[in-house]
């Protein structure tokens, strides 16, 4: 499964970790991504979507 919303473009993001002794490792922070079937064009098909696309009624959700 992909790591970017396929409506918004939202993806990984990239910064550091800092520990108690301010110590900097490299992490990521990952997109709310789900996969859900999307009426499209009137056909259904998976889509890759984050959450808040899915919750601000963005994509037509297939039943």
């Amino acid at each position: 499964m992909s790591r970017k919303c396929e409506i918004c473009g939202k993806g990984q993001v990239s910064g550091n970790s800092v520990s108690h002794s301010n110590r900097h490792t490299r992490r990521k922070w990952n997109a709310n991504i789900q996969t859900v079937r999307v009426l499209e064009n009137g056909s259904v098909r998976r889509a890759n979507v984050c959450t808040r696309c899915i919750r601000s009624n963005k994509v037509n959700r297939a039943i």
